[in-house]
């Protein structure tokens, strides 16, 4: 392998195990209430009342389920533990099932409808944790929630997932997973993380409804969410699948050529990864025109008014990373290691607040730093950083136990 990748793997260890980690381990656990902290501010400050959210919850037990199983520290796996009770407790709904939106700082519901977004984060954490220890009531609970994505939000008429449903199932008017998003029935960005967990629930339950779903969603990507002309990827859709938009994210796009090409592998079929592997490489290929000299992923570019949105978010740069490591890895391509190289330098230069202060939330096109952007919250988890790590730790092999 080009020493260049053992030597960035290696970037990424210290990263991990000196920067990110650290800092959702001395910051964020809520020790009056339990779980973790809502919000960190910019500036470090923990907001004891701000509401507990599904995402940023099961996100965290993904992260430190995965970091124990690669490292086998302890304080990984009491994090991990921590949020897996906190998940399994609290944000289950035990009557209609499924999981909350969000918590009061106490613990209590507060949005109860379901997101399948946030549905599939919860078997993604819970599979995770099942991975990393064996604990079959981690298994169970992932395993439900991909029953009641089945049962509840599968279209069976044009297949996907419908995005959102009020407590009890029922419709509910406003669908939309953040106020930026449109609302519609169907976006890339909750398929994106639907096939993700579903892929690694499928590394340990190897039920056929479950692959079958994952080739499902492979057909939806290849033959209607990814545009055949451009690589890119639409973003929103109606019932049957009529795009709805004309914005491209460049982050999804470089994030998704790679978890594509995750669920071809883990399902292992030629066929398969004979379709999926060509489409991963133009993907990444479109994602490129994000890409800037300094290394850097810009955020999004409206193709109707022709406006680029030049911010730089935490993200996109980790995916960044990732997605063009993963085309030099499988396929041997050097000048995406050198575009994963760059990525990580401009991180390195501009986002890493070393140490043991995570990232920033986004830098601004004018180069000026986001101040809003919080340190850790609703959106901002350590899930994009930290896997970026681990990706690239266990793709090159490096050794685990040392810095």
């Amino acid at each position: 392998m080009n020493p260049k990748a053992i030597r960035l793997a290696e970037s990424l260890r210290t990263e991990l195990l000196d920067n990110i980690l650290p800092f959702w381990i001395t910051r964020t656990q809520d020790e009056k209430n339990g779980g973790f902290y809502g919000q960190v501010t910019f500036d470090g400050t923990r907001v004891p009342d701000a509401p507990k959210g599904a995402v940023l919850n099961t996100r965290i037990l993904w992260t430190f389920s995965a970091a124990y199983r690669v490292f086998k520290r302890p304080e990984y796996l009491e994090m991990a533990t921590r949020a897996r009770d906190y998940v399994l407790d609290r944000f289950i709904d035990r009557d209609y099932g499924g999981i909350y939106w969000s918590l009061d700082h106490e613990g209590h519901p507060l949005d109860t409808k379901k997101q399948s977004y946030a549905i599939g984060f919860a078997i993604y954490g819970l599979s995770e944790y099942h991975r990393a220890t064996g604990d079959e009531r981690s298994l169970r609970a992932a395993i439900e929630l991909f029953r009641s994505l089945e049962e509840h939000v599968h279209d069976p008429v044009n297949g996907g997932y419908f995005e959102a449903f009020g407590r009890d199932w029922s419709p509910i008017e406003d669908m939309r997973l953040s106020e930026k998003d449109e609302n519609l029935s169907k976006t890339m960005n909750t398929h994106l993380h639907i096939i993700e967990p579903y892929t690694n629930l499928y590394c340990v339950w190897h039920d056929p409804l479950l692959g079958q779903r994952l080739r499902e969603l492979l057909s939806i990507f290849a033959e209607t969410i990814v545009d055949p002309e451009t690589g890119h990827l639409g973003l929103f859709f109606d019932d049957a699948w009529n795009l709805q938009s004309n914005t491209v994210s460049f982050g999804h796009d470089i994030e998704a050529s790679w978890l594509l090409h995750e669920t071809a592998l883990v399902l292992g079929d030629h066929d398969t990864l004979q379709r999926i592997e060509p489409l991963a490489k133009k993907i990444a290929q479109a994602a490129a025109e994000g890409l800037r000299p300094d290394g850097s992923m810009i955020y999004e570019f409206d193709r109707t008014t022709g406006r680029y949105d030049h911010d730089r978010h935490w993200w996109v740069q980790a995916e960044t990373v990732v997605g063009y490591f993963n085309l030099y890895h499988h396929f041997g391509d050097e000048t995406a290691l050198e575009r994963a190289v760059e990525a990580w330098q401009y991180i390195d230069a501009h986002f890493s607040l070393r140490p043991a202060g995570e990232w920033l939330w986004s830098i601004h096109g004018d180069g000026l730093v986001n101040t809003e952007g919080d340190r850790a919250g609703f959106w901002k988890c350590p899930y994009h950083n930290s896997r970026m790590c681990l990706e690239l730790i266990g793709r090159t092999g490096i050794p685990v136990g040392g810095k």
